[in-house]
């Protein structure tokens, strides 16, 4: 493993174009997250049609440099003028903005970056190794536990995605019944095409990609575009002393390793790895009467709690092939675009491959320490950007970005469509991400349990012949079981937070309690 790494290593470095893309990455994931409506799922989906041609390895680490740098990014703002770039940040909000009125935002900007990059460098530790030994398990699965664990995935992503368990298996099916159409994967026969030559090979996943995640954001946020935005003041910001760093460190220590075991679950999301992390600090700590009112270690808590599970979140992507959470999902997607087969295969294949992305986010996390300082004093002004000027923007970049793959004009009537459905499905509350699972996982499933049929001459026996199905199967039932309790932690955590602000709960889809 440590042979591997060093490799990694060795491949990122013989390349300066690397180091390059993570300064870049880490860059526009900082200003995208700061931006509030925009998110790192966004960024992502945003940055698929330009890994189109890179090398492999360079074209994950832009990926995920954008998404370390987009969730960091969404506690500046949450910060600075009480608005989370990201869901992500919202528990930074109450200690952050709080200690902005007291003139110390300085100060919150400093512990901000400092919880962030350890979290992520602590995070990364555990994905190294974490992800290797998970892969060595999952080397042990054939067809029928392929099927097996592409509905395991599903199932779990619909179950904690939203509010409804319902509602985000209607999402699921949707996407499983859109990645039907095109080529039979087995006899090559055409499938829902209605005589159309560019559904032969389904829908392209990148406009897809952009349909859902970029274009069905840019059509939420025109019902906000003339909202007044909380000007920001320029602040100077400093690394937190060392008096500050001792008496915050073990609560980021042990933040970012809950951060990761809440990540690499898949469902939960940065979002519970920020709060979960956050009520734990606050029943820790000496001082809990702080917390809500400026704390540091509130910050520290919730800041190192969402980045590092945002990188647990790659463990069961990569491992496995089950997203941890809606960017992840994205990041899957880019993966395949890439021709990488995200599983335990993977990391025997392309071994090279993965440790220069687990180096690309060891160094990514200390580039973020440095670039979240320095780009934090002069975000401000980006954070005003009018959007009535920023929308029209993004969505040329969508239309340039869905053509530009396979230069083709049906391309932009896909990520439109998919634009459409996916503000729809945001407006009534469904879930967006099981669709998109749906398209990636339907195939694999499908193929997986055909080709497990015919192994076994048409027996089902094969889906419960060994433990590994067995427990798949057991897990699949247990996920929905469980999800609908899943999903109302986050709104008891939430209220366990004391005074959470309004801009918190919007960020959160929190509903406010009836009179």
């Amino acid at each position: 493993m440590l042979h591997y790494l060093l490799q990694g290593f060795l491949l990122v470095f013989s390349h300066p174009i690397n180091i390059l893309v993570i300064f870049f990455g880490v860059g526009i994931g900082i200003i995208i997250g700061a931006m509030p409506g925009l998110t790192a799922t966004m960024g992502i989906a945003l940055a698929l049609p330009l890994t189109f041609g890179m090398p492999p390895e360079v074209g994950l680490t832009l990926l995920c440099s954008i998404f370390i740098g987009g969730i960091h990014g969404g506690g500046i703002p949450a910060i600075l003028i009480k608005t989370p770039g990201t869901p992500a940040s919202a528990a930074t909000i109450t200690d952050g903005f709080a200690l902005t009125e007291e003139g110390k935002a300085s100060l919150a900007l400093g512990m901000h970056a400092f919880a962030s990059a350890s979290g992520s460098f602590i995070s990364t530790i555990f994905l190294i190794f974490g992800s290797a030994l998970l892969a060595r398990f999952a080397l042990k699965f054939g067809s029928a536990e392929y099927f097996l664990l592409a509905i395991f995935g599903l199932s779990i992503i619909a179950a904690v995605t939203g509010k409804s368990i319902v509602k985000g298996l209607i999402s699921g099916v949707l996407g499983l019944l859109l990645s039907t159409i095109g080529l039979d994967p087995i006899v090559g026969y055409s499938r829902f095409t209605f005589g159309n030559y560019n559904l032969m090979e389904g829908f392209s996943l990148v406009p897809a990609l952009i349909g859902l995640f970029a274009i069905a954001q840019v059509f939420c946020e025109i019902d906000h575009v003339n909202v007044a935005i909380v000007k920001a003041e320029r602040v100077k910001v400093n690394l937190p002393s060392l008096q500050n760093v001792r008496r915050c460190f073990p609560t980021i220590f042990r933040s970012a390793i809950m951060g990761t075991l809440i990540g690499a679950i898949p469902g939960p999301g940065a979002i519970l790895g920020s709060f979960i992390p956050y009520a734990d600090a606050k029943r820790r700590s000496k001082t809990p009467e702080q917390f809500g009112k400026g704390s540091l270690e509130g910050i520290a808590a919730a800041e190192a709690g969402n980045n590092s599970a945002a990188i647990g979140a790659l463990i069961p992507t990569l491992t496995l092939g089950i997203p941890g959470e809606a960017a992840t999902a994205v990041l899957l997607g880019g993966l395949m675009i890439l021709g990488l087969r995200p599983g335990p295969l993977l990391f025997q294949d392309k071994a090279a491959v993965v440790y220069s992305l687990f180096a690309s986010v060891l160094l990514a996390a200390v580039v973020l320490l440095f670039l979240g300082l320095f780009m934090a004093q002069h975000i401000g002004k980006l954070i005003t950007v009018p959007k009535r000027l920023l929308l029209p923007s993004i969505m040329l970049l969508c239309i340039i970005g869905s053509f530009a793959i396979r230069k083709n004009i049906f391309d932009i009537g896909v990520a439109l469509a998919f634009g459409v459905l996916g503000y729809l499905f945001t407006r009534f509350n469904y879930p967006v991400v099981p669709i998109l699972l749906g398209l990636i996982l339907g195939p694999i499933a499908e193929s997986n349990f055909r080709r497990a049929l015919i192994i076994s001459k048409g027996s089902l026996l094969i889906f419960v012949n060994n433990w590994f199905a067995i427990g798949l199967i057991l897990l699949t039932f247990v996920s929905l079981f469980v999800g609908y309790r899943m999903t109302q932690s986050l709104n008891k955590l939430a209220e366990e937070t004391e005074e959470v602000p309004s801009e918190a709960k919007s960020a959160l889809n929190i509903n406010e309690p009836d009179n």
